[in-house]
C-alpha cells in the first residue's frame, strides 16, 4: 500500500483503452466502472461493472501487457492506483508477494468468466442453457 497513490475518474472519463499498453492498475473505493469491447460500427459493448473494493485491470500482470478491454467511468470514481512494473518487481524480489498477487487476480480473472457466463445464458435463454448442459448428465 506504500506504493499506491489515491486518483478520482470523472463521470464518463475512459481509463484505459482496448488494444493498448497496460501499465497500472486499480482497487475501487467508491463508485462504478464499466468494462467494454468495441464493435466496429457500433458503441462500445458493457461486458461487466466493477465496484467499491474490486480490482480494476490485471492485463498489467500478464504478458504482453495489453489490455484486454476498456474501462469507463459510470460516475465519479476514486481509487487506489498502483504501476504494474513496480508491482511486478516487487513480486520478482518477494516469491510469496508474487504467488499471492497471482492467486488474487486468477480468482478475479475466475469471477469475471462466470458472470460473464451467466449473462451469456441470460441473453441466450433456454435454447442457450441446453446447449451448454453436460450430454453425460441426461443419462
Amino acid at each position: 500500500m506504500t506504493h499506491a497513490r489515491e486518483v478520482v475518474f470523472p463521470a464518463g472519463a475512459r481509463i484505459f483503452e482496448e488494444g493498448r499498453r497496460a501499465d497500472r492498475f486499480w482497487l475501487l473505493s467508491s463508485g462504478t466502472v464499466q468494462l467494454d469491447v468495441r464493435v466496429p460500427t457500433r458503441p462500445h459493448a458493457v461486458v461487466d461493472e466493477l465496484h467499491t473494493g474490486d480490482l480494476l485491470g490485471w492485463s498489467w500482470l500478464i504478458t504482453p501487457h495489453v489490455w484486454h478491454f476498456g474501462a469507463r467511468a459510470v460516475g465519479p470514481v476514486r481509487a487506489l492506483e498502483f504501476d504494474g512494473a513496480e508491482v511486478r518487481q516487487m513480486c520478482q524480489e518477494d516469491a510469496e508477494l508474487g504467488r499471492s498477487l497471482a492467486l488474487f487476480v486468477a480468482r478475479t480473472v475466475a469471477q469475471r468468466l462466470h458472470r460473464s457466463r451467466n449473462r451469456l445464458l441470460d441473453l441466450y435463454g433456454p435454447q442457450g442453457l441446453a446447449a451448454l448442459s453436460d450430454p453425460s448428465e441426461e443419462n
